[in-house]
């Protein structure tokens, strides 16, 4: 039989573990990592060497994510060496926060996300939060969004199911990006048709994006959610994604909640299937709840490079 004394002291125990995880996944958020990846994806161009920073899942607010730790988060992504900076998307925190934190103008984070310098430029794609914030979008089923309305007011392109060809020291590769997979809340369209699984509709056109590409060079295809990897033919070199936050909160590895209907196939990490390349980010803020426990605030950069060079 357990003693009262025991039971106490276990209690007692419970109770400073309890306060420790919740201190430091209250602290976690206000880290900034930067992870990096080399890698040669398939039918790279030998000679092209491209460092690409990834930011992703801002989930822009005060106090959690405001205007002080953007202009921090950029200065660093500045100090990389990146030739391009890919934004994937989540810049507001979007309705679920309101309880916890107060929105940030978008002209205003969209003036420090155009402070961010790379030589081949900076590139955006929408994320499902950037869709949500707007009870109206969602009734009307169509834009504009006030997300890519900044963006584009701020200098920095928004790729919406589209591509453009870029050149590195005379070597050429393309960056295409796709329309955000979850941008409509869970409703039968006008047509009476369900969208996948997951019952939320996109404005995603994977096959009328890389329709575009017009030549052999090598693809770069920015996502938002990584669920669209299954789809990607082997032609792509590398899909870069976002939106799990890596699970935001993971214990021993193991993530509980991932927003996606593979589970966590998808949830964090370089993951290669068939030779085909997927890098996930874990991104910079937090949804629904402003703790990250296991899974850091983090920029991405990618060294891509072709076999030849890559010892």
């Amino acid at each position: 039989m357990i003693s009262r004394r025991t039971l106490l002291k276990g209690l007692a125990l419970s109770g400073v573990a309890s306060m420790s995880f919740g201190g430091y996944a209250l602290a976690e958020p206000f880290r900034l990592g930067i992870t990096r990846y080399r890698i040669s994806p398939p039918g790279w161009t030998p000679g092209l060497s491209l460092r690409i920073a990834i930011i992703t899942d801002l989930h822009i607010c005060e106090p959690w994510l405001g205007i002080d730790r953007l202009r921090r988060i950029v200065a660093r992504a500045n100090s990389l060496s990146a030739d391009m900076v890919l934004l994937l998307g989540d810049y507001v925190a979007g309705w679920r926060m309101g309880v916890f934190s107060r929105a940030v103008k978008h002209e205003d984070w969209a003036g420090v996300l155009a402070e961010l310098k790379a030589p081949l430029g900076v590139h955006a794609v929408l994320g499902n939060h950037d869709w949500w914030e707007d009870p109206e979008v969602q009734e009307r089923r169509s834009g504009p969004i006030k997300s890519r309305e900044a963006l584009e007011a701020a200098g920095i392109p928004v790729y919406e199911n589209d591509a453009v060809r870029i050149e590195k020291e005379g070597l050429p590769f393309w960056l295409a990006g796709l329309g955000d997979q979850w941008a409509y809340w869970p409703k039968e369209d006008t047509r009476g048709l369900a969208h996948k699984s997951d019952g939320y509709v996109g404005v995603d056109d994977l096959a009328g994006t890389l329709a575009k590409i017009g030549d052999d060079a090598p693809v770069i295809l920015m996502v938002h959610e990584p669920d669209i990897f299954p789809e990607v033919p082997a032609r792509v070199s590398l899909t870069v994604a976002g939106h799990t936050h890596g699970g935001q909160v993971t214990i021993a590895g193991f993530a509980p909640i991932v927003p996606s209907r593979y589970g966590r196939r998808y949830v964090y990490g370089h993951i290669v299937e068939e030779e085909r390349n997927l890098i996930v980010s874990a991104g910079l803020g937090c949804s629904t709840l402003p703790i990250r426990f296991g899974a850091p605030p983090e920029i991405v950069v990618i060294d891509a490079v072709s076999g030849h060079d890559f010892a």
